[in-house]
């Protein structure tokens, strides 16, 4: 049974900043490819969260679905010496999430510095698996950006 605190912590955030967002519940989703077939969407507005530990800490960076993480430029980026992806027990011990549910959010949803690339702000529209790998969400991206509380630059490829 999944955990809906994520989901509702969204939902609440996103009134609370009197943003309109369409919300789906649907068979649970895996993949990209599976959550954009099941919304009806391009998979290109799909917000693809990444939980990664760069040297000490983690950080959330999010890239449009079609596309994928550099991190070689994330490394460059923040200067780093180490990098790599958060296993699925760090994910599960630190939010209570499962791989494939990460929400593009840093603080206050999830407890991360949020950098964002710049595939997302491309788009009119972002979707995501809103903690949970059974409910989505989709909303403009220019209102995603003016609580999304990020840093952009290119971490795509």
């Amino acid at each position: 049974m999944e955990d809906s605190s994520t989901y509702i912590k969204i939902c609440e955030f996103l009134r609370q900043n009197e943003i309109d967002f369409k919300s789906i519940e649907h068979e649970p989703t895996y993949t990209s490819e599976e959550s954009a077939k099941v919304r009806g969407e391009d998979l290109s507005i799909g917000g693809k969260a990444i939980l990664m530990k760069v040297d000490t800490d983690f950080y959330l960076f999010v890239l449009s679905a079609a596309k994928k993480l550099d991190s070689k430029k994330i490394k460059a980026h923040l200067k780093a010496k180490k990098i790599r992806f958060c296993t699925s027990q760090e994910l599960f011990d630190m939010c209570k999430l499962v791989p494939g549910s990460v929400p593009p959010f840093g603080n206050p949803i999830l407890p991360f510095k949020l950098f964002l690339d710049e595939s997302i702000i491309k788009n009119e529209k972002i979707a995501f698996n809103a903690g949970s790998l059974t409910n989505s969400i989709i909303f403009k991206t220019s209102d995603y950006l003016k609580v999304a509380n990020a840093e952009i630059f290119d971490f795509s490829e």
